[in-house]
C-alpha cells in the first residue's frame, strides 16, 4: 500500500488549529537535535515498537512521519501498521520540505519547551543572578537558600556548593520549608537556563514571600566563571505546610485556564476515544511506587513541563494530571496550559483503591545515537557549553519568525 503524503502546509495548518497531530522525526535522536520543525517529537524507527503506545495512546490518531533523505519512513510506517496504528503518512518533501516551505527548524531536544522558558523570562523580566553574584553571596555567608530544580540524579553528579535538591514541581510546596524565614534568598539553579526560570516564575507567580531569583544560566554559567562545583551531595528539601501553597497554586492554575474535574468527569473524558488523553501523576516516583490512580503514568513535575514533547508528542491532545497534595499537578498544569496544551487537573481520586508498583521506565537508547546534552555530565567542552546558551538566547526571535506556538505568558 501506497503511504499517503501530508504536505507541510497541512501539517503546520492542523498545529495552528490545535488539531491532533503527531508529527514524528524517525531519525536517531542525535540527528533530531541537528533541526527539526518546532512541535515534532523524536521517535527513532527502531524504538517505535518500544515506545508507540505508550506515547501514543489512541490508534487512530493522526500520525505523519519524516526523515531527512535516509529512507527510514516506510520502514517506520511499516511498524506502526503492525501495532495497529491506521491513520499513518508520510510529510512530503520530508525534512528538506519543510525547510523549502520557508518554515523553521529548531535545534536540540526538548526545544519547545525551551523556547517557552525563554519567552516567559523575556515578558515576565524573571531576575537573576551571574554566577560571580551567587558565589560572592555564599563567600558572605549572605541569608540564601540555593534551590536546585533538576532530578536528584542530576544534582548528585553535580551542584552547587551548599544547594538543596528540590526538583521543580516539588518547589512551591517545598520552598517554605527550605527557606521559613521571608529575609532569605532564594536562589534557583537547573543545568542551563529553562528549569531555573520556570522555577523561578513559579515562586513569583505563588506569591511567596521571599526575594526569589535564578541563577543566570545555571551549572553551565558557573563553569564558565570557572566556579568550583560540588560532587554526589544527598540533600533533599523536605515537604513543609501545604495550605497557603495549595490555596496559591490552585489561584495559579486558574489564572492560566487550566480546568479541575472530578472521578466522574474524568471516566468522561477516557470515553471520548475519539480525542487522546494523557494522564500523569506528577508525584514522585517513590510516591507514586507507594499508590497512584490506574491509567496514570508518572512523570514528575518539572520534567514533564521541559519534556513534555517526550511525554505527550500528540499535539493537540488533552492532558490530566493527578496530584495527592494538588500543589504539583495545579503549577505543572499551569505551564502547559500556557504552552497551548488543553490541560485538567484531577480533584481527589486517592481515597479508593489504589494501584501500587515502580514507575513503567522505557529503555534507554544506544548511547551511539543518542544526543549528548552540552549541560550533563562534568566532562563537556567549555566551548560547546557556550555554543548552547548563544542558541538558547536566539530561541525568542526564532518563535517569533517561526509563529506558530501560540503560547501566552500569565
Amino acid at each position: 500500500m501506497t503511504l499517503p503524503t501530508i504536505t507541510c502546509q497541512q501539517v503546520r495548518t492542523a498545529l495552528l488549529l490545535r488539531d491532533e497531530i503527531a508529527l514524528l522525526d524517525v531519525r536517531y535522536e542525535a540527528a533530531f537535535a541537528t533541526g527539526h520543525p518546532l512541535f515534532a517529537a523524536n521517535m527513532a524507527a527502531g524504538r517505535i515498537a518500544l515506545e508507540a503506545e505508550l506515547r501514543l495512546p489512541r490508534k487512530d490518531v493522526p500520525i505523519v512521519l519524516y526523515d531527512a533523505g535516509e529512507g527510514l519512513v516506510s520502514g517506520a510506517a511499516d511498524h506502526f501498521k503492525a501495532l495497529g496504528y491506521s491513520n499513518v503518512g508520510a510529510l512530503e518533501g520530508g525534512l528538506q520540505g519543510w525547510k523549502a516551505a520557508g518554515f523553521e527548524l529548531f535545534q536540540d531536544v526538548n526545544s519547545y519547551a525551551k523556547a517557552f522558558g525563554e519567552l516567559v523570562e523575556h515578558r515576565r523580566h524573571t531576575p537573576s543572578l551571574a554566577a560571580e553574584e551567587v558565589s560572592a553571596l555564599i563567600a558572605a555567608k549572605a541569608d540564601i537558600r540555593i534551590l536546585d530544580v533538576r532530578r536528584f540524579d542530576e544534582y548528585a553528579t553535580m551542584n552547587i556548593p551548599g544547594s538543596l535538591s528540590v526538583p521543580g514541581g516539588e518547589l512551591v510546596l517545598r520552598a517554605r520549608e527550605a527557606a521559613p524565614d521571608p529575609d532569605t534568598t532564594i536562589i534557583v539553579n537547573c543545568a542551563g537556563r529553562t528549569r531555573s526560570i520556570i522555577g523561578t516564575q513559579s515562586l513569583i507567580n505563588a506569591g511567596i514571600a521571599n526575594r526569589v531569583v535564578a541563577l543566570r544560566n545555571g551549572t553551565i554559567g558557573w563553569t564558565l566563571a570557572k566556579q568550583e562545583l560540588e560532587h554526589g551531595a544527598g540533600r533533599r528539601g523536605a515537604i513543609g505546610v501545604a495550605g497557603d501553597a495549595k490555596t496559591n497554586a490552585r489561584d495559579v492554575a486558574y489564572r492560566a485556564g487550566v480546568r479541575h474535574v472530578g472521578m466522574a468527569q474524568m471516566r468522561a473524558l477516557a470515553a471520548q476515544d475519539s480525542r487522546t488523553l494523557y494522564r500523569f501523576d506528577v508525584r514522585d516516583a517513590e510516591e507514586y511506587a507507594a499508590g497512584h490512580i490506574a491509567g496514570f503514568r508518572h512523570y514528575a513535575g518539572g520534567q514533564l513541563v521541559q519534556e513534555i514533547d517526550m511525554a505527550a508528542p500528540v499535539r493537540g491532545a488533552r492532558i490530566l494530571l493527578t496530584d495527592n497534595l494538588g500543589v504539583r499537578a495545579d503549577m505543572t498544569a499551569s505551564w502547559l496550559a500556557q504552552m497551548g496544551w488543553e490541560t485538567y487537573v484531577l480533584d481527589g481520586g486517592y481515597d479508593g483503591a489504589l494501584d501500587v508498583g515502580p514507575p513503567q521506565v522505557l529503555p534507554k537508547p544506544d548511547p551511539a545515537h543518542r544526543y549528548r546534552r552540552p549541560y550533563e555530565g562534568t566532562d563537556i567542552d567549555t566551548g560547546a557549553m557556550q555554543a548552547y546558551l548563544d542558541w538558547e538566547y536566539g530561541l525568542v526571535e526564532q518563535l517569533r519568525r517561526d509563529d506558530s506556538h501560540g503560547f501566552f505568558v500569565i
